[in-house]
């Protein structure tokens, strides 16, 4: 229980953090021109050890936004949003990269994503059987 505590107020200070200054941008006045051509794409990014976000341990949380431009505090945010543009936002469709090779030692490691990816709610949990392979998907949209 202690640990759903904490992963629930990561997510909402973290959500608050990234998604609150959006809050407004949605809402134009008749007649007034939109504040941005760009759909919101604001992410938060966190990953723990353990089976599922109920038992993990969080260990980290990063922000990414990628419109209109690459940022936040994910340390490859313009090569992590360039692969999900790649896909359309598809986290399923991240697939490890070809050349790395991972130990088959099982040390669960769990990572969701909460936010908006092109004006579109976005949720997603994955286990994945080590940090190995979580930073082989997706050219590094988890390695953070």
């Amino acid at each position: 229980m202690r640990n759903t505590a904490r992963w629930a107020a990561a997510f909402g200070l973290t959500a608050a953090a990234v998604c609150g200054p959006l809050t407004g941008a949605a809402v134009a006045a008749p007649g007034a021109a939109p504040s941005s051509l760009y759909a919101p794409s604001a992410l938060v990014l966190t990953t723990g050890h353990g089976n599922d976000v109920a038992t993990a341990t969080p260990e980290r949380a990063v922000t990414l936004t990628c419109a209109p431009t690459a940022s936040g505090t994910h340390p490859a945010a313009a090569a992590a949003c360039a692969e999900l543009r790649g896909t359309g936002g598809d986290f399923d469709a991240l697939k490890p990269a070809g050349d790395v090779w991972c130990n088959k030692l099982y040390d669960p490691v769990v990572v969701t994503v909460q936010g908006v990816w092109q004006g579109k709610r976005v949720s997603y949990e994955r286990t994945f059987g080590n940090s190995c392979m979580r930073d082989s998907v997706g050219g590094g949209v988890f390695a953070f």
